[in-house]
């Protein structure tokens, strides 16, 4: 090949090696919204967290800011739940050192703190969280109990419009964390949250705690 035509082809090839390395940037893509209507998730299914809101949620929570800070911010259900799905974790070591066992639940200004904890935490948290954000959610810890014997299950339940809402942050299942509902009954969660279970057992009750 001549001098010229090497010449030639540098000329050409660069550009269009730089166009083509340029042209595979990443590209960030929007999505659109979920619908924001409660009535198009089926009763027993899990509800995804944007369908529960009619607004856009508000903005994150700093992680400089204390439990009683963040109390005096958050409105709505709506603010636990998107911090749990920000910010809280399950704690893997201690659901394994209490086991098939009910520790005594971390005060929910301690959850807060650490961000984690396992079942009896995540419920406590979410229980006096909400009552104290608004106490016509009515917010307990339910038990649920199953059969053959195997050790219990604790979640938080609420109210709102007169169904039922399940929160659960502290389960090592991902089908089955979340929040979930509406349920004209906790029967009705029961019915799912069997379903759901990988290692199959029968639901016998979800009982509210008083």
């Amino acid at each position: 090949m001549t001098g010229a035509m090497r010449e030639w082809h540098t000329r050409i090839i660069l550009p269009v090696c730089f166009l083509a390395l340029w042209s595979c940037e990443r590209v960030r893509i929007k999505t659109d919204p979920v619908d924001p209507h409660l009535q198009k998730s089926p009763p027993g299914e899990t509800t995804p967290v944007e369908a529960l809101s009619e607004k856009p949620f508000p903005a994150e929570t700093p992680s400089t800011l204390s439990y009683e800070e963040a109390l005096r911010q958050w409105k709505s259900y709506e603010d636990v739940v998107r911090w749990m799905e920000r910010e809280f974790s399950l704690d893997t070591d201690r659901l394994k050192k209490y086991e098939g066992t009910l520790p005594e639940p971390r005060a929910a200004k301690e959850t807060f703190r650490l961000r984690s904890g396992i079942y009896i935490d995540a419920a406590k948290f979410a229980k006096e969280t909400l009552n104290r954000i608004h106490r016509a959610y009515d917010a307990r810890i339910a038990v649920v109990i199953m059969r053959p014997y195997s050790a219990n299950h604790y979640i938080c339940t609420f109210k709102k419009e007169g169904r039922f809402f399940v929160l659960d942050y502290g389960t090592p299942h991902k089908a089955l964390t979340g929040i979930h509902g509406p349920y004209n009954s906790l029967d009705e969660y029961g019915k799912f949250y069997e379903k759901n279970l990988p290692v199959k057992r029968r639901v016998e009750a979800v009982q509210p705690l008083p």
